[in-house]
């Protein structure tokens, strides 16, 4: 089975779907690796570390797909990029397919077998796969350390002989992966932290890493919720006393963190213009949810702007910035998925269509989509390219702006 791990193109990214550790994991199973050339150049892996490690390094896009059976990618390919998939080949990346659905149609009627990395299903046997959650975490952590670069104070209490500084008051919005990693990371600076989830089964997680769980009613939420552990949608008036209540509580802060998603929907509006006002100046609000619509209303995609003194930081690809660390964890997520379904006899990938994580994550096959959530998609359009042969095709050059989908937030 011929792997091959391609550069991306898409403005901004900066992570990469193998490292040279993944990279001889693949070629122990007996696999074996093209990678073009420079594709970990911007998390930190150059290609000596790649070729070391025993994949051949590939001048283009075109070359290191030529024959391939499997393209590792972090976001899904461009138009100009699909040109040098084969019919048949298995494309293993973070599809977006919720935020695309006629990528979808595009990947059945080019005969490319889309598994989508972000539709991992959480089991326990799929963990070691999930990429949501092994970026979330990142994310999280990265959004305090972005706020506490732009909060102009201290986040720890700090005693001097000159007086004593007061602790960062700091309130997380969602405690999914990454709203717990944002959390644990602010408890570690030193910061006073709170957070708010619409599950109350939040409550003992956020507890139990030092923060206090806010909430109107806790009693009210407590008979919302379902035997599963899940919320039942809220009365109109704990709605209206909750919003009042966080209201009240943001007003207090001086770091706010919100990371609310929810697939294939716009992310939900947990923070409003008046919200963002009744702040202290010097504050900072960061908004994980940004690429998705946002959790805050003034927030911008890609931009860290000022708002009546108050800072609001809506960076994209918060996992990106965090480069080696991101693409290390994402590629192990990809070496764990392939691995669990390779043959070391055929030495090939002999994935189950009946398997709960092959059915969860496969979009198309056999030129069909296959996947129910999107059956219904219609065909792409006319202008989609048709394949062409690898050896004829120049490399991909960059695409527009990225969309990382999920990988910025959490799921709440």
């Amino acid at each position: 089975m011929k792997l091959a791990v391609l550069k991306e193109t898409r403005s901004g990214e900066t992570r990469v779907a193998a490292t040279p550790e993944t990279v001889k994991k693949f070629i122990s199973l007996g696999a074996s690796v093209s990678v073009q050339a420079g594709a970990g150049d911007a998390a930190r892996f150059p290609d000596a570390d790649y070729a070391a490690a025993g994949a051949s390094i590939s001048p283009s896009a075109a070359d290191a797909a030529q024959g391939a059976d499997a393209i590792l990618k972090v976001l899904a390919p461009s138009s100009e990029e699909l040109r040098v998939f084969g019919r048949g080949v298995k494309l293993i990346a973070i599809l977006s397919a919720y935020n695309d659905p006629d990528s979808v149609a595009s990947y059945a009627r080019l005969g490319v077998d889309a598994m989508a990395m972000e539709l991992m299903p959480r089991i326990t046997r799929a963990q070691s796969m999930d990429v949501l959650s092994s970026q979330s975490n990142l994310a999280g952590y990265k959004a305090v350390i972005d706020a506490a670069a732009y909060y102009g104070r201290a986040l720890p209490m700090m005693m001097t002989a000159a007086g004593t500084i007061a602790a960062a008051k700091v309130f997380v919005m969602g405690a999914g992966v990454a709203g717990l990693q944002a959390i644990a990371t602010a408890r570690r600076l030193g910061a006073i932290v709170s957070a708010t989830d619409v599950r109350f089964a939040a409550k003992e997680q956020v507890e139990s890493l030092g923060a206090t769980f806010v909430t109107v009613d806790e009693e009210a939420m407590k008979e919302a919720e379902t035997e599963g552990g899940y919320a039942k949608e809220m009365s109109e008036d704990f709605q209206k006393r909750q919003a009042d209540f966080v209201a009240d509580h943001i007003a207090k802060q001086d770091i706010v963190v919100t990371t609310a998603l929810i697939p294939g929907r716009p992310a939900p509006r947990l923070v409003s213009a008046d919200m963002v006002n009744s702040m202290k100046p010097g504050s900072v609000i960061v908004d994980l949810a940004v690429e998705a619509g946002g959790n805050v209303e003034l927030s911008r995609p890609g931009e860290a702007i000022e708002t009546g003194g108050i800072t609001i930081l809506g960076f994209k690809n918060v996992p990106g910035r965090l480069a080696a660390d991101a693409s290390s964890l994402y590629a192990r997520n990809i070496y764990n998925f392939i691995a669990a379904f390779f043959d070391k006899e055929t030495k090939s990938m002999k994935a189950d269509p009946e398997d709960a994580i092959i059915k969860a994550v496969t979009l198309t096959r056999g030129g069909k989509i296959v996947h129910p959530a999107f059956e219904a998609a219609e065909a792409a359009p006319e202008t989609t390219p048709e394949p062409e042969a690898p050896a004829e095709e120049t490399p991909p050059k960059g695409a527009g702006a990225d969309t990382p989908d999920e990988t910025d937030g959490e799921e709440d």
